[in-house]
């Protein structure tokens, strides 16, 4: 490949990798994955920052990839044993404040993929807020990233977030 042509991918996939912003609401650190080729359904993770000064709750979501696209989290059913199921009321983002959608816990779940999700794709989705609107945004496959995997603050202020009990791997906070 030749040195531009390796330039362009490069910043190209860079751009995607970029937070989505709309008014108030803004999308960091999104991925998507499948967690095989063949896999019938995958995953959208991603952290919402609501910079407004009033509450706003994602109601729902919708992607072309798949048949059903559907907000899901984890319940504890006992013994042990965990049952992902639609959140249909959707999920609060505090003003001032984040959610976080994360592998284990609340996230987009695409439901009748025809085939798994392919490294250096990305998925387009649309989220639907109260009152932020619709806002699309492109999110890139990353089937290498692990369930532990650590938030990229960038340059984020969060002297005005509140981020409830979520921890943080800098002191930057």
């Amino acid at each position: 490949m030749s040195f531009v042509k390796s330039l362009a991918v490069s910043v190209f996939m860079g751009a995607l990798a970029a937070p989505a912003f709309a008014a108030d609401i803004e999308i960091h650190d999104a991925y998507a994955r499948t967690s095989t080729p063949t896999a019938k359904a995958g995953g959208a993770f991603f952290h919402i920052m609501n910079k407004s000064d009033q509450d706003d709750r994602l109601v729902a979501v919708s992607s072309d990839v798949a048949p059903r696209t559907e907000l899901h989290t984890h319940k504890d059913m006992g013994d042990g044993v965990m049952k992902m199921m639609e959140v249909e009321e959707g999920f609060v983002i505090p003003a001032g404040g984040m959610h976080a959608l994360e592998r284990g816990g609340d996230h987009v779940m695409f439901m009748g993929l025809s085939e798994g999700f392919k490294e250096g794709e990305t998925v387009s989705v649309t989220l639907t807020f109260e009152n932020a609107g619709d806002i699309t945004v492109d999110i890139p496959v990353d089937l290498e990233r692990g369930a532990d995997h650590k938030m990229d603050h960038g340059d984020m202020d969060h002297s005005k977030m509140d981020h409830g009990d979520m921890k943080h791997d800098d002191k930057s906070n």
